[in-house]
């Protein structure tokens, strides 16, 4: 856990960057904090590795004073990624992500079985890019690489100051959704700063909402969303969005919406990633779908194989699944209302959306049909004239 209590910083010509703030982050969850320019929330993410010292108050990690403790060993243990990335750039990739657990000492090959762990982890193949400098990588696979350069020495905290906000549209998607499955597996306690209210919708647990140097609202997103504390807080989440969320509540109890789990279909067209393209051609004319999910045989989530992917790597027969399939940008937790999964294939124009359960296995999928199907069962139209 991080503790920030009663915390004050004071610059020389009398400004209070920030004014007596008192927050709690509980371990393991992804605590997003976030406010217009200037509101301290870059500041007060960089209290927590000693980058910027409180003129009152203090900062505890784990119930220790970090003001006791070394500031060079304080930030070895703290994962630390920032928007502009910051890779050594006469330095392989494989170099870049040992630089922590080489200046701890760690054995070569611990070190050397951490990096290929982690380029795995984020669907960068160890024997591709181990070797390859930054300059050789696109943006999106550069910050990917500074993410688990953040991972490497195994902190238990990890700082990400904007990290994604310089990528396109469809790169940030991704990694907004590989952090979160990340997370599900390694259960970090992520302190996320941006400015981006949809960003932190998708990432957070727990959002931290500032102003002014002082913290108006904290809570989880549906929270903050349901119930914003004022007017600064309803305008940052912006009018369209509370009217959509309004919309899309249709005045049913919370208790009554079904969860994810529910609406699924658990047996969608599935294909293991060596499965040769004539084969996996014949799956989807046998099951009537246009893409496969492609899964492995302990049904971890690898992507999805559409058809002109396929069609377009058919005449040579030593090709498989996993030549030609897809990273998936978005998933659902099985355990999520059925609500959370309608924003997001709404939002995204996504025909379905992949479903995993609470040990990050793939479970199902949600498809416009069947959110269909429910919609008819939850409003009953058969008394409407048509």
């Amino acid at each position: 856990m991080i503790q920030l209590r009663n915390i004050t910083k004071k610059y020389p010509d009398g400004f209070k960057a920030l004014k007596d703030i008192n927050l709690e982050l509980e371990a393991g969850k992804i605590h997003v904090v976030i406010g217009p320019s200037g509101c301290g929330k870059s500041t007060t993410m960089k209290l927590i590795n000693r980058l910027i010292t409180p003129s009152e108050g203090t900062v505890y990690i784990n119930n220790e004073d970090i003001s006791k403790i070394n500031p060079v060993e304080l930030r070895r243990k703290i994962g630390y990624v920032i928007q502009s990335i910051g890779l050594f750039p006469h330095m392989t990739i494989a170099d870049n992500v040992a630089v922590v657990p080489r200046l701890l000492k760690w054995e070569e090959e611990r070190t050397a079985r951490k990096v290929r762990e982690l380029l795995s982890m984020v669907n960068l193949d160890p024997e591709t890019y181990h070797s390859r400098y930054p300059s050789e990588l696109s943006g999106g696979q550069q910050q990917r690489v500074g993410v688990i350069r953040a991972l490497a020495a195994e902190p238990d905290v990890i700082l990400m100051d904007e990290p994604f906000s310089a990528l396109d549209p469809i790169s940030r998607d991704q990694l907004q959704a590989e952090l979160v499955n990340l997370q599900e597996e390694l259960k970090k306690t992520i302190v996320f700063v941006t400015h981006d209210m949809d960003e932190a919708i998708k990432i957070a647990d727990n959002i931290i909402l500032m102003k002014d140097g002082e913290v108006i609202q904290v809570g989880s997103p549906d929270s903050i969303l349901r119930h914003p504390a004022n007017d600064f807080v309803k305008e940052f989440i912006g009018k369209k969005r509370l009217k959509e969320l309004h919309e899309t509540s249709f005045s049913i109890d919370p208790e009554d919406i079904p969860t994810v789990n529910e609406v699924m279909i658990d047996n969608p067209a599935t294909a293991y990633p060596e499965r040769g393209l004539a084969a996996a051609l014949k799956i989807m004319e046998q099951r009537r779908v246009d893409s496969l999910i492609v899964i492995d045989r302990e049904r971890n989530l690898l992507g999805y194989a559409p058809i002109l992917n396929l069609l377009g790597q058919y005449r040579d027969e030593t090709k498989t699944l996993k030549d030609v399939m897809m990273p998936f940008a978005h998933t659902v937790p099985s355990d999520s209302p059925f609500t959370f999964a309608l924003d997001l294939m709404s939002q995204h124009n996504l025909p379905y959306v992949p479903v995993v359960g609470g040990n990050g296995k793939f479970v199902g999928v949600i498809t416009r049909g069947s959110m269909v199907r429910l919609m008819a069962e939850v409003f009953p139209y058969a008394d409407e004239v048509v």
